[in-house]
């Protein structure tokens, strides 16, 4: 009897023994698992979709190496007159972060959002910014459209990546330090590049700029005190009348000025009307709405574009 009793006792040991062997065994794989899994999200790079090269090009300082951004607009594409396809939709439900412009830029992705899954932090890059209203040429520019190009004040540049920031934190807190840092890096290259219009324009033998393309450079031109005239409206498919086109030679004309700048992207006709009119050689000013096929490959960024802007503007305008 007092070895059955043992015998139950030992048995009853290595059971409890074997079960918690089994549990620790249990636990240590749960917990590997779980380890994988949260090494498997920190290695998912964050999927951020976006409408114009601008807000692209932000994204990508701003996501570096835990963002993997893409632009639904084809490079070579003027962007005011775009739609997405189908196929653009599902890369937009698919993704963490959608940024568009605003309503006034994209108003089909204002009206989309509402539609997008919960799973898609959909960012409006407007917000906290203040819109200054367009010249208007016809009727599908009514008095009171506002300007859309908001990109082209640096201080709005800053705001938009900063909204940018907030929402890649809000998605992927686990590297919210690296995209404050890539942020604030971002910004203060704006703040350098904004240092460097305002002294150039701080002499100049003219402060006109005659643009023969349409309305996108109202932010800069307010910032930095400059005149803007410009043959189209806000959308680059309005046709500037005969009217449009004299008063522009005239004022050309009048003023002596030596250089009309033309947009990217679009048939330069309008430009070179005014220059063989006037004599007025030509320049390129670029809005950045996108870029062309081999500029995308090769690499080109927003600042890029804008320094050139910035060349081509002094020699434009006389600057010292």
């Amino acid at each position: 009897m007092k070895n059955m009793k043992n015998n139950s006792i030992i048995a009853v040991v290595i059971g409890a023994l074997l079960a918690v062997i089994i549990g620790i065994i249990v636990w240590n794989a749960m917990s590997m698992k779980s380890a994988q899994s949260d090494g498997a999200r920190q290695d998912k790079k964050l999927s951020v979709v976006t409408t114009l090269f601008p807000l692209y090009d932000f994204a990508k300082a701003v996501g570096g190496a835990y963002a993997d951004v893409t632009l639904i607009l084809p490079p070579g594409v003027e962007p005011h007159s775009f739609e997405p396809t189908p196929s653009d939709i599902v890369r937009i439900n698919q993704a963490d972060v959608f940024v568009y412009t605003g309503k006034a830029m994209e108003p089909w992705a204002e009206d989309m959002r509402s539609g997008f899954p919960s799973s898609v932090e959909t960012v409006d890059a407007s917000q906290g910014i203040s819109l200054i209203e367009a010249v208007f040429h016809d009727d599908d520019e009514p008095v009171g459209s506002m300007d859309p190009h908001i990109w082209l004040d640096f201080d709005n540049a800053a705001v938009m990546v900063s909204t940018i920031e907030k929402a890649f934190e809000n998605r992927d807190p686990a590297h919210a330090e690296a995209y404050r840092a890539n942020a604030a890096d971002y910004r203060a290259k704006l703040s350098a590049l904004d240092g460097e219009y305002r002294q150039s324009f701080s002499a100049c033998s003219t402060h006109q700029i005659v643009y023969g393309g349409h309305y996108a450079f109202g932010y800069l031109a307010k910032r930095y005190g400059l005149e803007y005239a410009a043959a189209q409206g806000i959308a680059p498919d309005a046709e500037p009348s005969a009217k449009d086109i004299a008063d522009l030679v005239a004022q050309v004309k009048q003023d002596s000025i030596k250089y009309v700048f033309y947009e990217e992207l679009t048939s330069p006709k309008i430009a070179e009307t005014l220059s063989s009119e006037t004599g007025a050689q030509l320049l390129e000013l670029n809005a950045a709405h996108n870029i062309a096929q081999d500029d995308y490959i090769q690499g080109v960024t927003f600042l890029g574009i804008m320094e050139k802007n910035l060349v081509n503007l002094k020699v434009g305008l006389g600057c010292r």
